[in-house]
């Protein structure tokens, strides 16, 4: 195996990259006097400050962009409760190697199993890591393109959900829809051949026509979507209904503490 050795790295005490930097950050200020500061040792730190400050402003925008809300991190993940999740699995997909290479994910169980929280999550890491992101339900991104108003405002709306590098289409069939929906649908899909879609749903393939009765574009949806996809099944009972017969005991539990004649009884 022959070994390429690569040339170093330009230097930060390098006044070339350094003037490179301040040109980047637009900095002309300086840049109007760079013969005479270029060389002060002030000059590093300014640029680190604004170079800082303009990655944490770029965060703070691709988060608001992507419309992620609130949700539990991975750590909180229970992967005890579902009966059938394979960890190796979407552990491989937190890499973000399947959003390097333009190909799609697609989570599929029912009600209360996880999948939100894991493409929320997904999500996230995405915009940590520098991509552009967009979160969205099923039924919000479809009455949303739905109800524009003539082709030009259609048009700008489409562009809204292809331009991402990392697309969240979350609980797919929980509400049916008519074949305009499918349509839409399709062709949000179809604009993002060479990027990444995540799709969480609670119904099989099989069952979609059921989710877009009467569409004939349901076929080329599916086709489209799992064309170099990742294909993730979640079987299990919710965890939400687990989580709230658990608060419930300990509001029976917490109640009977109070109670006067229990404590009475009891001594």
């Amino acid at each position: 195996m022959t070994t390429t050795l690569l040339a170093p790295a330009p230097s930060h005490d390098d006044p070339a990259r350094r003037r490179e930097r301040a040109l980047r950050l637009g900095l002309y200020g300086l840049l109007d006097n760079w013969e005479e500061i270029q060389d002060q040792p002030w000059v590093e730190h300014v640029l680190q400050l604004e170079e800082a400050a303009r990655q944490r402003r770029s965060l703070e925008r691709r988060l608001r962009n992507a419309r992620c809300g609130r949700f539990k991190p991975m750590c909180d993940f229970d992967w005890k409760w579902p009966e059938r999740v394979d960890r190796e699995q979407i552990d491989e997909l937190f890499t973000l190697s399947f959003v390097k290479e333009g190909a799609n994910a697609v989570f599929i169980g029912p009600n209360g199993v996880g999948k939100s929280m894991i493409a929320k999550n997904l999500a996230n890491e995405a915009v940590q890591r520098g991509y552009t992101v967009r979160f969205a339900g099923a039924s919000q991104m479809l009455s949303d393109l739905l109800t524009q108003d003539g082709p030009a405002g259609l048009e700008r709306r489409f562009r809204r959900y292809a331009h991402p590098t990392l697309l969240c289409v979350d609980e797919v069939g929980y509400l049916s829809y008519d074949s305009r929906h499918a349509d839409l649908l399709f062709e949000v899909i179809n604009r993002r051949q060479d990027k990444s879609t995540v799709v969480t749903t609670n119904r099989v393939f099989s069952e979609w026509n059921q989710v877009f009765p009467n569409s004939t574009s349901v076929v080329a949806l599916i086709d489209r979507l799992i064309h170099r996809a990742e294909i993730v099944e979640i079987r299990g009972e919710s965890y939400r209904l687990k989580e709230a017969k658990e608060r419930e005991a300990e509001r029976r539990r917490a109640r009977k503490s109070k109670d006067p004649g229990k404590r009475k009884k009891s001594a």
